[in-house]
């Protein structure tokens, strides 16, 4: 098969423009983290409804770096969008007391960073349902594939405008979108910074996931092109960064896994030829493993 081509800005401001204006939805609200997901989906809203209707709100806790906060207003800035900061570190520290003495003599894991997500979905669903705006989520494939998102966290929406473009092509157009102006409104910080949740101190996407170029292969060849492990493998094992069996038995582990998460995803614009939703159908559990 032929390498993917790179979608075009325009296709899926088309798709935004319509779910706004046949829903009836006053405004679009947009969660900003500063990260490149978020940035690209805000500029792409941007594109399809004009950027007079467009809330981005930022809400930084206790592990937000201070680059992202002037990432995102930076690039609202640049676009001409409304920016509103609400800090969420009140929020999380209540949450935090309520369930004290139900955690305690417990290690700390995902529970606790979780709790970020889930106040920022809960505040961007509230300024939704108040003021009667479309909440854009901004999760891409390589998060929905492998489960690494938060269930009423930022899957929390209405519209998910990059649910089937994998991260390394997110990247990619991000660039293409500076590229074609006007001017370049994804500041070259988000661009080149390492990707990161910022749930707890330091934290990469590394640390969770294999490198992106490797993730989103596993995914393409397992997901769209229907391949088994042994055929993944073959064809990682010629490639100098190739990925080892277990790291490929891992992503696809995670694949079939989280589909329960995936049911209860957004809907979003179908870019491959194998979007998560009617495309993609298997049990929300099952004993099956895929081995070979």
């Amino acid at each position: 098969r032929p390498p993917r081509s790179t979608p075009k800005p325009s296709s899926a401001a088309s798709d935004v423009y319509k779910r706004q204006t046949k829903t009836g939805f006053k405004k679009s609200i947009i969660g900003l983290s500063g990260g490149i997901d978020s940035a690209l989906v805000t500029v792409l809203t941007t594109d399809a409804i004009g950027n007079n209707n467009i809330i981005a709100v930022n809400m930084p806790s206790r592990y937000s770096s201070s680059s992202s906060k002037k990432d995102s207003k930076l690039l609202c800035e640049k676009i001409g969008v409304e920016f509103i900061e609400l800090k969420i570190e009140n929020i999380h520290q209540s949450f935090e007391k309520s369930l004290s003495k139900i955690f305690e003599g417990t290690a700390q894991n995902v529970a606790e960073e979780n709790l970020q997500s889930r106040i920022r979905g809960t505040i961007v669903m509230a300024l939704a349902n108040k003021f009667n705006y479309l909440v854009m989520v901004t999760g891409n494939k390589s998060e929905m594939a492998t489960g690494y998102a938060t269930l009423y966290g930022d899957m929390a929406g209405a519209f998910a405008i990059i649910k089937d473009i994998p991260k390394s092509l997110v990247y990619e157009l991000a660039i293409y979108r500076n590229k074609i102006g006007p001017g370049t409104p994804i500041p070259d910080n988000i661009l080149n910074k390492p990707p990161s949740a910022e749930l707890k101190p330091n934290q990469l996407d590394s640390d969770s996931l294999p490198p992106y170029d490797q993730l989103d292969r596993i995914i393409e060849n397992y997901v769209e092109r229907h391949m088994t492990i042994d055929n993944i493998l073959e064809k990682e094992n010629i490639l100098q960064n190739g990925a080892k069996r277990e790291v490929v038995e891992q992503i696809i582990k995670s694949i079939n896994k989280n589909e329960y998460k995936r049911r209860q995803s957004p809907p979003g614009i179908k870019i491959t030829s194998t979007s998560f939703g009617k495309d993609w159908r298997m049990p929300l559990a099952s004993k099956w493993d895929e081995k070979s």
